[in-house]
């Protein structure tokens, strides 16, 4: 088993809150992690899990062991006993750990039943740091998740491809989304056509026939499994015209490949946004490590009108890191140059120019590097 970044972070919350939330998308190893915890396990899909845990609940609540319970937005009634039994001995910690695929209900049910109770840790798939002798590449075109091809490259588009269409015909519409399966998986296709570009609902919309408020209600719940992510706009201090409408990004580069039915590195590297995909994965390996990592910090991303960039800010409590990001092994003196420039305008404290180059270059403020170094320099430097 491939040990979680997340592990300790986990052990940390169990020790400081009764109990802990550990959320994701389905399939990223949620399960596996939390049963290398040595708990007790119900899976709250099962129906002889949930008539055991009914049954057994007062012995279960009063043992020492860790309660684990799995896909608990399946039963809705467990929360408010879940909220007794931890208000009658409020200052034992550790005692449960809830599982979920971060439905509108899970999060319903924690945000009335459990606030203040409980810890939030979100696990993604595969992160880099995770897997250190793993090719970069790899990581790339499969993306993270533990069964889609990453651990066995012949699961890679299948996988991928089966996970998409039951989100589509099962999930989602079972965590409410209110769409035929056939118009959320168009609708998750054109997501991702453009990926790495500013969110336009109403472009989206009339492609396929709805409002742009209808295609925001149905983007919130594909934002809700995790499967894509909004980039807000950098606004504070900008005396510059600026965009402000958020970026968008398939979170897991190998779903969005298979959407965009890329099968290899040779298909990938001629696709006209090879440079978005790279750009999308770079920004998420970022943000997943370094919040793995339990780092405090806002990602945000610049773009002003008269086309100065910088792809991610990441705000430390008003300590501003500049990160570019160039699909090239090779960076040129314009790129530099145009980068610093934008950076100035936020007064980075930090400028990240990150590549595919094989040299790392550091001059006061700025670093060239690839994304492992400069994985390594961000854990250092934000201590």
């Amino acid at each position: 088993m491939i040990k979680r970044d997340l592990t300790e972070l986990i052990n940390r919350r169990l020790k400081k809150n009764p109990a802990v939330s550990l959320v994701g998308p389905r399939q990223c190893g949620k399960t596996t992690l939390a049963k290398s915890l040595k708990g007790m396990y119900f899976d709250l899909e099962t129906e002889s899990d949930r008539i055991k845990l009914d049954a057994q609940w007062p012995d279960i609540i009063n043992s020492d062991k860790l309660i684990i319970l799995d896909e608990a937005q399946t039963v809705p009634e467990i929360f408010p006993r879940l909220r007794s039994a931890i208000d009658k001995q409020r200052r034992r910690m550790g005692r449960f750990m809830i599982l979920g695929s971060v439905s509108p209900a899970l999060m319903q049910q924690v945000s009335e039943s459990l606030a203040g109770r409980l810890g939030l840790v979100e696990l993604t798939p595969f992160i880099l740091h995770e897997l250190p002798k793993m090719p970069v590449d790899d990581l790339w075109l499969y993306g993270g998740y533990p069964d889609g091809g990453i651990l066995d490259s012949s699961q890679y588009f299948y996988w991928q491809n089966d996970y998409i269409t039951l989100l589509a015909q099962r999930d989602l519409p079972q965590w409410g989304l209110p769409a035929k399966p056939m118009t959320i998986q168009r609708l998750m296709k054109m997501i991702a056509a453009v990926h790495g570009q500013n969110w336009n609902a109403s472009q989206i919309g009339s492609s396929i026939g709805l409002n742009y408020q209808t295609i925001n209600s149905y983007l919130e719940y594909i934002q809700g499994c995790f499967i894509v992510r909004l980039l807000e706009p950098y606004t504070a201090n900008i005396s510059k015209r600026i965009r402000k409408s958020p970026k968008i990004y398939w979170r897991d580069s190998g779903l969005l490949h298979t959407l965009m039915q890329v099968r290899d590195m040779d298909n990938l590297f001629s696709q006209p946004w090879v440079g978005a995909s790279w750009e999308g994965f770079v920004v998420e390996q970022i943000i997943n490590n370094l919040k793995a990592a339990d780092k405090v910090f806002n990602p945000y991303y610049l773009r002003t009108s008269d086309k100065y960039e910088i792809d991610l800010i990441l705000d430390f409590g008003g300590r501003l890191y500049a990160i570019e990001v160039k699909l090239t092994s090779s960076p040129d003196s314009d790129d530099v140059s145009r980068f610093r420039k934008a950076a100035e305008i936020i007064e980075a404290k930090r400028c990240l120019l990150i590549s595919r180059t094989q040299d790392y270059i550091t001059s006061e403020n700025f670093v060239s590097a690839n994304i492992q170094q400069a994985l390594d320099f961000l854990m250092a430097d934000t201590r």
